[in-house]
């Protein structure tokens, strides 16, 4: 199920420490088809009934509070459905963004004048639903003034993180006046990345479709040279390597990562525990 192009991923407020994040994550898979199919949901052996047929997975996720930290709008759907996705699972907030993905067909370029737009939107969304949104800014490093420009206005009017997409890698410096920026807004940054699967012992290092795509090396790079800053490295269950991601990652604590992605495989959330734990996911 997707809302907005993004797939609803839940986060959790770690104020709540004294439940099984491992159980809630693990049974939180099911909740997006839990919503669709009601209590008939198939388990992971693709028979209809669960192990436990008195479990009920919804009235297990409907217990916790939780945070939305991946979304986006304008890229698909309306801002209702996502809200009404969010109450059918009790989100209680959304971090939106809008990027651009320029390597599409009829997308235009990442200039300051659509980037600027983007935010428009996500600014717009936000004064519709005060109490649901929070807004990252978006923009191109490429437009090093006219992105801290960006930043500037859009913080003013109440977002609270940057998202940045695949235009300039996250360890390149046309980037380090952005990352100083948000250091010194003591605001995180949501960096589109990708990992490629590695074949007969090589690990291509951008996807094909995405050239400037960030890594998880260049993730390391950025936090050897900011360790004050905070990087969020986007969809470990979008595709790709999240295993060596986590392995890559692990010793460097200003690094988190969110589960979001439509290949969420049954192992990831326990690997991510495993090698990052439950503090920076």
């Amino acid at each position: 199920m997707k809302t907005e192009g993004c797939n609803i991923i839940i986060y959790y407020s770690m104020r709540y420490r004294h439940f099984n994040r491992r159980k809630f994550l693990r049974d939180t898979l099911y909740s997006a088809a839990g919503i669709m199919m009601g209590s008939n949901i198939p388990d992971l052996s693709g028979t209809k009934n669960p192990a436990n047929p008195a479990f009920d997975i919804m009235k297990e996720v409907m217990k916790y509070r939780k945070i939305d930290a991946h979304e986006h709008v304008g890229l698909g759907g309306t801002v209702e459905a996502q809200i009404d996705f969010a109450d059918r699972l009790n989100i209680e907030k959304l971090v939106i963004s809008k990027p651009i993905p320029d390597y599409s067909v009829n997308v235009p370029p990442a200039t300051p004048e659509e980037f600027r737009k983007c935010n428009d939107e996500v600014l717009s969304a936000m004064k519709r639903y005060p109490d649901r949104y929070l807004g990252q800014v978006y923009v191109n490093p490429v437009y090093g003034e006219e992105s801290l420009e960006e930043i500037k206005r859009c913080v003013d009017q109440g977002m609270v993180g940057l998202k940045v997409y695949y235009q300039v890698k996250i360890n390149d410096p046309l980037f380090y006046p952005v990352i100083e920026k948000m250091i010194d807004l003591k605001m995180i940054i949501l960096m589109h990345a990708v990992t490629a699967i590695g074949f007969a012992g090589h690990r291509p290092k951008y996807g094909n479709q995405q050239m400037n795509a960030s890594a998880a090396e260049d993730f390391v790079e950025a936090a050897k040279r900011y360790p004050e800053a905070m990087f969020q490295y986007a969809h470990t269950g979008g595709g790709g390597d999240w295993e060596y991601t986590c392995k890559t990652i692990r010793n460097y604590p200003n690094i988190y990562v969110d589960t979001s992605g439509s290949n969420n495989e049954g192992s990831m959330i326990d690997a991510v525990l495993k090698y990052l734990g439950e503090d920076r996911m």
